[in-house]
This record gives C-alpha cells, sequence and structure tokens, in this order.
C-alpha cells in the first residue's frame, strides 16, 4: 500500500466532515476537490464516527476493496456513516460539533493461507492486521483498530470477527471459513473539528 501523508491524510478526514456538513446544508453529495494524484488511486477506505468525549461509536461504514476512488469512496462512506449505518439512527445536525471523524485507508486484503486454525494466531498480530471473515452468505470485518480499543489478544480477536458476521464464536477453526488480512493507514480528530492526525496502534 502506497504511503499516505499527514496532509493528504488530514484533507481525507476533512472530506468526510466537510460532505457530512455539505449534506445537511444542501441535501446533496459533494464532489470532492481533489482527484489527482493519490486521491484518484482506488483504495478500500472505511470511515467512522466516535461520540466526543465519550469515544462511542456512532456510525462506522466503508468499502474493503479498492472499487472506488479514494476521495469519491470517502465522501460516499462518510454519508453513509452519518445516515445509513442500520445500528443508529440518522445523524443529527446539531451532532456535528459532538463527534469526531476517522477515515482508514485499507490495503487489499489477501486470504491466509493456513494448514490447521491455530497457525491463525501465529500469523495475524493484533495492531497490525484487520480481519475479514467469509463463510457462505456470512462475512464480517474488523479494522485492525477495534481489538487495540477493546484490548484483545489474538485469539478473542477472532472470536469477535466470528461474532461480527453473525456466526458461533469458535467458527474460525472451520477449514470452511476464509479469512484475510489487511493494513490501514488511520487518521483521526483527536476532538470534533481538529485537524486530523495519524493514528498509531500501540499495544
Amino acid at each position: 500500500m502506497a504511503d499516505l501523508s499527514d496532509a493528504e491524510g488530514a484533507y481525507l478526514v476533512q472530506l468526510a466532515r466537510n460532505a457530512i456538513e455539505g449534506y445537511f446544508a444542501t441535501g446533496r453529495k459533494m464532489r470532492p476537490e481533489k482527484t489527482n494524484g493519490v486521491f484518484s488511486e482506488k483504495r478500500g477506505v472505511f470511515v467512522t464516527l466516535e461520540s466526543y468525549p465519550s469515544h462511542e461509536l456512532r456510525g462506522c461504514i466503508g468499502y474493503p476493496l479498492p472499487i472506488k476512488e479514494l476521495s469519491q469512496a470517502v465522501v460516499d462512506s462518510s454519508l453513509s456513516a452519518a445516515f445509513e449505518d442500520p445500528r443508529f439512527p440518522p445523524l443529527e445536525k446539531g451532532e456535528l460539533g459532538k463527534i469526531t471523524v476517522e477515515v482508514s485507508v485499507l490495503s487489499v486484503p489477501e486470504e491466509i493461507e493456513v494448514k490447521n486454525s491455530e497457525e491463525y494466531l501465529k500469523k495475524i498480530k493484533v495492531g497490525r492486521d484487520g480481519l475479514i471473515i467469509s463463510y457462505g452468505y456470512a462475512s464480517g470485518l474488523l479494522l485492525p483498530q477495534v481489538p487495540i480499543e477493546w484490548n484483545w489478544d489474538e485469539r478473542e480477536f477472532l472470536a469477535h470477527l466470528c461474532e461480527k458476521a453473525g456466526l458461533p464464536r469458535e467458527m474460525w477453526r472451520s477449514a470452511s471459513v476464509k479469512i484475510s488480512s489487511f493494513q490501514a493507514k488511520i487518521f483521526s480528530e483527536l476532538q470534533p473539528g481538529a485537524k486530523a492526525v495519524q493514528k498509531r496502534l500501540i499495544r
């Protein structure tokens, strides 16, 4: 995954916030200003909204695979996180000053090849990897920052990944599941509207 500068990451977070603010103001989806260079590359991306200062999740939606240009993916994901996350009611305008915005730019997921399920515990690393599990029509994704925030080890990470997909917690042990890993550059506001900084995941 090509590196993103701090300035580029901060721009993406501001773009996400501007997209939400613009939708409240006009009822329309904004067109991103920067669509060249890295912003024109197709990337997987997630936008996460959290209540401030409680850090409670308020919305998180994105694209696991690089199917859209980065700037457009950020705009689309920010609006989906604000208004279409089925776990939460749509964001209200009065909440804009009470949420922080975080953008995660993903590498392309790669399937983890194992001969037995115990090898997953050695091949994944909390603080580095995000995970995707697929089994039939069921799938689930957890970003790299999630196990850090909840202080999970690798085994707990896999169990919660299964739960995210609506599967039994030990389903990761099945030879029938597919588990892929990815990494992410994460940029986040420390407080609502502040210039975003890169989040370093420390266990």
